[in-house]
């Protein structure tokens, strides 16, 4: 993928653009890219995301913002694989978020990105007062000669598909939900990174990945599967929280994998939360967090039927 920082240059080509903040790529994220690549087959132009870092609510309501459910990283990379080919990505800033709708149109849509055809979703807003909207992006249209049509919402069992509802079913633990959602288990990448080794004093080493999503869309123990290190997944337990028995206070994500052994440090995987076994919870005690761990990692086990 081609991704592009900020719009104060052109990019090389028209597009065809989807919008929007994508966080999680879920279902709807996924068909709208989908709707994306079609219309650009037809169109013979660069299928092309627009989103934004940080997340708008991030800039306006930090302290009740929202639990990310993807790094940018992350992000790009579903995207990707979903069919889209660009990416310009928007500092959302003060800069950014006074740009009227008519200057968003004209300063990014326009001259920076030449969109030739306009995929939004159906409760997009945009522009300073969150003014724009579908049926002002198609009188814009009229003027600068770009279409504009709207993704329809998509849903799960009589859910609407959304951000929203990925991060309550992660929050309430039910990893069956989030997956139906997202389309695929609930995943978090990182490079392994040196821990302070209790995991490996307790007898149950662990590859460590620092979390950069904080607030965190969830914490506790789970049964996992990690790729990247081998021609399948391989089961494991883990660990997302802050570690309060050991006093930590960043999150981190501990997974030990099973019967497993090899130096893994600096490797990049992709740990998918496939089943929650409990919350995290401090313990009095490194022998009762041992104890504790055995009996996590043979509740993992029985789950994998290992």
């Amino acid at each position: 993928m081609r991704v592009f920082r900020g719009y104060s240059r052109p990019v090389p080509a028209p597009v065809v653009l989807a919008i929007g903040n994508f966080d999680g790529v879920h279902l709807g994220h996924a068909a709208l890219v989908r709707q994306l690549a079609d219309a650009a087959g037809r169109l013979q132009l660069v299928p092309t995301v627009l989103t934004f870092e940080p997340h708008p609510r991030e800039f306006f309501v930090p302290a009740s913002a929202p639990a990310r459910l993807s790094t940018l990283r992350e992000k790009l990379e579903l995207l990707a694989d979903a069919g889209a080919a660009q990416a310009m990505i928007c500092p959302f800033n003060a800069a950014f978020a006074a740009l009227s709708a008519d200057e968003f149109v004209e300063r990014v849509l326009v001259r920076s990105l030449q969109v030739k055809h306009l995929i939004i979703g159906d409760d997009f807003r945009f522009g300073r007062g969150r003014l724009g909207d579908f049926a002002f992006l198609q009188a814009a249209g009229k003027r600068f000669g770009f279409t504009v049509e709207a993704m329809q919402s998509v849903t799960v069992d009589g859910e609407r598909v959304s951000s929203s509802a990925v991060r309550a079913a992660l929050a309430a633990g039910d990893m069956a939900r989030a997956a139906r959602l997202l389309g695929r288990p609930y995943i978090i990448d990182g490079q392994v990174t040196h821990g302070d080794k209790i995991g490996r004093q307790l007898g149950f080493a662990t590859a460590n990945i620092r979390i950069k999503h904080n607030p965190l869309p969830m914490t506790g123990v789970f049964a996992v599967e990690v790729s990247g290190l081998g021609e399948k997944p391989l089961p494991g337990v883990a660990n997302l929280g802050i570690r309060p028995t050991v006093g930590g206070t960043r999150p981190l994500l501990e997974v030990h994998l099973f019967d497993f052994n090899r130096d893994i440090y600096s490797a990049h995987i992709s740990v998918r939360f496939v089943h929650k076994l409990r919350c995290e919870q401090r313990f009095p005690n490194l022998d009762a967090l041992k104890a504790q761990i055995a009996a996590d990692a043979a509740a993992a086990r029985a789950f994998f039927k290992l």
